[in-house]
């Protein structure tokens, strides 16, 4: 968001508190009628959009046998839902020149639970919408970041010793991102190094289930 002010965007926020932003919207991206009133809002405003940012996320590092139904429910409605319900409710506002950027997750490219799970859905929504957005001249980018340290995504205290260099810090994202929008950059991975996770899972599936059965303890199914 500072990123953008700097450069002289001005940026509208929505999210469930306040911001930074220059002006901010309070709305929950899982709602659909809460983002199309908001984006009714915004457009008596703000009529054109040069720039939409899909990035309301909430983990769920439960596997399918752990977490409850709602706790699935809320990362498939916040996580995928959310970017469709804002990127169709404010659709009226892009036009030729706009850009879309959604931030997924390198867990959108392999099989690990129902956070990958909601990652991987909104992985599919990106890819699909930047083939049927072409035609109007509007631009989807695909970020995939790996392990990020935020308030809401503490990542550190898993990683000890030398596997912090697994964790990086939002400003390499927010870098990457908007070298992806300035150089028409379709789909990115911050850092690129995470690269070969989402090639072996998506060259060899099957190898990778089963390296994975092999090496994670049993646990006992939930009651």
């Amino acid at each position: 968001m500072r990123a953008l002010q700097a450069r002289g965007t001005f940026v509208v926020g929505l999210s469930r508190r306040a911001s930074a932003a220059d002006e901010h919207e309070e709305c929950d991206v899982a709602d659909r009628a809460a983002v199309e009133a908001v984006a009714g809002r915004v457009f008596a405003r703000h009529p054109r959009i040069d720039l939409l940012v899909n990035n309301a996320g909430v983990g769920a590092r439960d596997n399918y046998l752990d977490a409850g139904p709602e706790k699935i429910e809320q990362v498939i409605r916040v996580n995928y839902l959310g970017s469709v319900w804002s990127t169709l409710a404010f659709l009226p506002g892009l036009g030729e020149g706009s850009h879309i950027v959604n931030i997924v997750s390198v867990a959108g490219t392999v099989a690990v639970g129902p956070y990958s799970a909601s990652k991987h859905a909104q992985l599919a929504f990106s890819r699909s919408i930047a083939v049927e957005l072409a035609p109007r001249g509007i631009m989807v980018h695909t970020v995939n970041p790996g392990f990020v340290e935020t308030e809401g995504f503490p990542q550190r205290e898993r990683f000890p010793g030398l596997l912090h260099r697994l964790v990086i810090e939002p400003p390499l994202v927010v870098e990457r991102l908007l070298a992806a929008v300035d150089k028409g950059k379709r789909e990115i991975v911050v850092p690129r190094w995470y690269r070969p996770a989402a090639w072996a899972q998506a060259l060899a599936p099957g190898a990778v289930a089963s390296a994975r059965a092999r090496t994670s303890r049993r646990q006992p199914r939930s009651r």
